[in-house]
């Protein structure tokens, strides 16, 4: 294998004939290489600095790891990796932006990739001494995903009722709550006091970080209560393993909920998120007058712009507006004016 010392190539055996390892130990190298900033700024490579990113990621324990990793192995390493850093500016940004638009990705998700090369340029920068003398601008796309859909009373009644028995809890928390599917997933028995009527969100699974105390109200108790006989495990939301030649066996919920598609459908909802609950949990707050903070600590929204984004208006709500401002004006005839 070879490797680069302050720009100068350096061949040396791994001492194995097996491919796989000699491909995990030059991995290992290159890691090593780049964490003892031996990376010559004229010799780095946007995967030198996506390495850095990774490793920041990891150094700090932060969740999302996992998809910055995927996405750096699904589609930078691939398109851009081996371009010199030196040599990467806006014509490569175009580049890229064309090829994942031809391969039929969205400018949101282009933007997540790009934002891995963006913050490899701002670390390798920083190093000592560093790997890159420039960190060339990389302008956002414009994203327009943002997402509309919410349910009123009689959906949502309807879903309940479509909905597979391991997700009707899971639907109720969301609806009248607006959590977060991944704060959900990780919830567990002991966070839960039905005798308080209160759910404790641990920092550790809150998204920003911050811990937060939620109300169990109306039919949550009921179905709290009716789930918790159903799942006997720690997790609170769990969906149980068809046996085979064993016991069946509780298993906690993916990323993927099994039956949530087909339900919404059967519900006249076809095409509904999850995430969709969220929206309709902070319009319900916002119309039943919780006052925006309490509404923000429930929902878990750390700043009022992203809020009040879920504050979707209904047609209905444009029609009882109307309807206020017609009886308004019927009753104050004498603040027309009429111009002779």
């Amino acid at each position: 294998m070879t490797v680069y010392v302050r720009g100068v190539p350096i061949a040396e055996s791994t001492g194995t004939g097996d491919k796989e390892k000699a491909r995990e130990i030059l991995a290992r190298k290159v890691g090593e290489s780049v964490g003892g900033r031996d990376v010559a700024h004229d010799k780095a490579t946007i995967n030198d600095l996506c390495e850095l990113v990774l490793a920041d990621y990891k150094l700090r324990n932060l969740r999302d790891v996992r998809n910055v990793q995927w996405r750096y192995d699904a589609h930078v390493k691939r398109l851009i990796g081996s371009v010199r850093a030196s040599r990467f500016g806006a014509r490569q940004v175009r580049q890229y932006v064309q090829t994942r638009r031809a391969e039929g990705a969205t400018d949101s998700t282009i933007n997540r990739e790009l934002s891995i090369v963006r913050r490899g340029f701002s670390l390798g920068h920083r190093e000592e001494p560093p790997i890159v003398n420039r960190v060339p601008y990389i302008a956002k796309l414009e994203e327009d995903n943002a997402r509309q859909g919410f349910i009123d009373g009689p959906q949502y009644d309807r879903l309940l009722a479509a909905m597979p028995d391991h997700l009707k809890c899971l639907l109720v928390v969301g609806y009248h709550l607006g959590n977060r599917l991944g704060e959900l997933r990780k919830l567990i028995w002991n966070q839960v006091d039905l005798a308080a009527a209160e759910i404790r969100v641990e920092k550790r699974n809150a998204k920003g970080k911050r811990p937060r105390t939620l109300p169990i109200y109306g039919e949550m108790d009921h179905w709290l209560r009716w789930q918790r006989e159903r799942c006997k495990g720690e997790r609170v939301f769990c969906w149980t393993q068809p046996a085979k030649r064993v016991t069946p066996k509780e298993k906690p919920l993916g990323s993927h909920l099994k039956g949530w598609a087909e339900a919404c459908k059967a519900a006249g909802l076809p095409g509904l998120h999850f995430h969709d609950l969220r929206r309709s949990a902070v319009r319900n707050m916002e119309r039943a007058g919780i006052p925006r903070k309490v509404a923000m600590s429930i929902s878990g929204h750390s700043t009022e712009a992203i809020y009040r984004r879920y504050d979707i208006v209904s047609s209905d709500d444009l029609q009882s507006a109307a309807k206020k401002l017609a009886e308004f004006h019927a009753r104050k005839p004498e603040l027309r004016i009429v111009k002779k």
